[in-house]
C-alpha cells in the first residue's frame, strides 16, 4: 500500500457529471400512440360531422301518384349531387293521409295544393305547379257567371275527389240536391262527348295543370270541331280575396290552342298551386340546401306528365297564403351567409381552446420527451463535497486531482448552460460555492507546500507497520497411508 494512504490520487473519485434526467422511452411512445389516436378521432369526428347522410322523410300518396314520382326524382338528384340528404318515401292512399302523416309530425316533406287544409307547421320550399281552372262551355254558347251553373248539370274533369268538392265550394252551392249535380266525369268520357247535348251537362269546368294543359292536343282537335267555348271567370279577383288559396291567373292568348287559338285574347281565370312544405322546425341550413337543390336541377325534376316542369321559387311575401320556409328565403333573397358568416365566431373560440389545449399538449410533451434541466444550484452539493475532502488531502497530486474534480464540475455546468441542460436557477450560489472551494484549495495547496517533510513523517507514521515473515514456522501434516 502507498504510504499516502487511502486518499491517494488514485482512489479520488472520477470527476461529477452534471446529472441529466434522461427521457422515458416507454412514455414518449405511449405519448405518440395516444396522440396519433386523438388526430385520427377529431378526423373521423369531422367527417361524421360533415359527411355523414342525413335522412327526410317525404310523405307522399300512392306510389304512382305525381307527389310519389317527385319524391323519388328529388332522392336521385341528391344522391347524384353527393348531397348528404336521403329521401325516405313513405306511401299513403292518397295525398289526404299523406298531409295528415306531415301533420302529426311523422314527416319531413309533402306536397300539397293550396285548396287542401294547410298544417300550421307547414313552409314553402317551392312552388311546384300550377293547376288552371277552365270553364267550358259547349259549342259557341257563352258562360256569363258561375253564378248561371247553380241548379245546372256540371261535370269536373280532375284526377281525384278534392277537385270535385272545390268546384262546389267556389259555386257555394251547399250539400244537398244541387250539390249532387256537380259530379265528376266518369271514367274515360271525353271531352267532346262531355259537351255533347246527349251528355245533360250543362258546363265542364277541368282543374289541370298547367303545364299539361299547354301539350294537351286533345283541346285542339275538339276545337276544330267547334265542340266548345272556353270562358272567362269575370269573379277570379273577388274568389281570390274570398278563399286566400285561390290565385288569379291569366291565360294567354294561343294557350290551349295555336290554330284555332284558344284563347284568342288574353283571358282571366283562377288557379291553385301545388307547394313542396317542409317542417317549420327543419333548420334553415337543410332547408336552404334542399330549396338550392331544387332551384338549381328545376330540369331533372320534371316529370314526363308535365308535372313540375316549371318550378318556381316560394313567394316571401308575409301574407303569403304558407309563408316560405326561412332556410329557403334566405337562399331565394340572396341572404345565406357564407361559412365564414356563420362559423366564424365559432371559429374564433374553436381556435382559442385548440391554442389552450395545444399550450397543454405541448407542456406535456415537453415534460415526458425533453431533456429535463438541472437547477445550477444542485451542482453546489457536488462542490461542497470537494470542499469536505480537501482537509483530507496529504499531498499536492490529491490536491491536483481535487482541482481536477472541480474544474470539470465548472466546465460541465458553462457546457450545460450553453445546451439547455442546466439552468441559470441558483447559478449565483454556485458561482459561490465554487469560489469558496477553489479558495480553499489553493490554501491547502500553498500549506502542503510550506510543510511538505512534516506532511510525510506524519503519514509514514500514520501507516500501520509492514508485515515480519520471519517468525513463520511451516507444519507439514503427514497424511496416513
Amino acid at each position: 500500500m502507498s504510504a499516502e494512504g487511502p486518499t491517494s490520487s488514485t482512489e479520488l473519485p472520477p470527476p461529477r457529471r452534471p446529472k441529466v434526467i434522461k427521457t422515458n422511452q416507454q412514455q414518449v411512445l405511449l405519448y405518440v400512440v395516444l396522440t396519433l389516436l386523438l388526430s385520427l378521432a377529431t378526423v373521423w369526428a369531422g367527417r361524421a360531422m360533415w359527411h355523414n347522410s342525413e335522412t327526410l322523410t317525404f310523405a307522399v300518396g300512392t306510389p304512382n301518384s305525381d307527389e310519389a314520382l317527385l319524391a323519388a326524382k328529388l332522392a336521385t338528384v341528391l344522391k347524384n349531387n353527393a348531397s348528404r340528404f336521403r329521401i325516405k318515401v313513405l306511401n299513403n292512399t292518397d295525398n289526404v293521409k299523406a298531409l295528415a302523416q306531415f301533420d302529426r309530425r311523422q314527416a319531413d316533406l309533402a306536397v300539397l295544393r293550396t285548396d287542401a287544409k294547410v298544417p300550421p307547421r307547414a313552409r314553402t320550399l317551392a312552388i311546384l305547379e300550377h293547376d288552371l281552372v277552365l270553364l267550358l262551355g259547349p259549342g259557341s254558347k257563352k258562360i256569363k257567371s258561375l253564378a248561371e251553373l247553380k241548379k245546372k248539370k256540371v261535370a269536373v274533369i280532375a284526377e281525384n275527389e278534392a277537385s270535385l268538392a272545390f268546384v262546389r265550394n267556389i259555386l257555394d252551392i251547399p250539400d244537398g240536391p244541387d250539390a249532387a249535380k256537380i259530379q265528376m266525369a266518369p271514367q274515360g268520357a271525353t271531352l267532346d262527348k262531355l259537351l255533347a247535348p246527349a251528355s245533360g251537362f250543362s258546363a265542364v269546368i277541368a282543374i289541370v295543370h298547367a303545364s299539361k294543359a299547354v301539350r294537351d292536343k286533345a283541346y285542339e282537335q275538339v276545337a276544330k270541331r267547334g265542340g266548345f267555348t272556353l270562358n272567362a271567370i269575370d269573379e277570379a279577383k273577388a274568389l281570390a280575396r274570398k278563399f286566400p288559396g285561390i290565385s288569379d291567373e291569366t291565360l294567354t292568348a294561343g294557350t290551349l290552342s295555336a290554330s284555332p287559338e284558344i284563347p284568342d285574347d288574353d283571358l282571366d281565370t283562377i288557379g291553385l298551386e301545388w307547394l313542396l312544405v317542409a317542417q317549420s322546425k327543419m333548420s334553415a341550413t337543410t332547408a336552404g340546401e334542399i330549396a338550392r337543390t331544387i332551384y338549381e336541377n328545376k330540369s331533372a325534376l320534371g316529370l314526363d306528365s308535365g308535372f313540375a316542369t316549371h318550378i318556381e321559387p316560394a313567394s316571401v311575401e308575409k301574407d303569403a297564403f304558407v309563408m316560405a320556409h326561412q332556410g329557403a328565403a334566405d337562399y331565394i333573397n340572396d341572404d345565406t351567409k357564407s361559412f365564414m358568416d356563420k362559423y366564424s365566431d365559432l371559429m374564433y373560440l374553436g381556435a382559442a381552446a385548440l391554442s389552450v389545449i395545444g399550450s397543454i399538449f405541448a407542456g406535456i410533451y415537453a415534460k415526458v420527451t425533453r431533456i429535463a434541466p438541472e437547477k445550477a444550484s444542485e451542482l453546489s452539493t457536488a462542490i461542497l463535497d470537494i470542499g469536505e475532502r480537501i482537509e483530507h488531502a496529504h499531498s499536492l497530486d490529491q490536491i491536483e486531482c481535487l482541482q481536477d474534480e472541480l474544474e470539470g464540475i465548472l466546465r460541465g455546468a458553462v457546457i450545460g448552460l450553453r445546451d439547455g441542460t442546466i439552468s441559470t436557477d441558483g447559478l449565483d450560489t454556485f458561482k459561490l460555492g465554487y469560489e469558496f472551494v477553489r479558495d480553499e484549495i489553493g490554501m491547502r495547496r500553498d500549506y502542503l507546500k510550506r510543510h511538505a517533510g512534516e506532511v510525510e513523517k506524519a503519514a509514514r507514521e500514520a501507516a500501520p507497520p509492514p508485515h515480519d515473515d520471519t517468525n513463520v514456522v511451516v507444519v507439514k501434516t503427514a497424511q496416513s497411508a
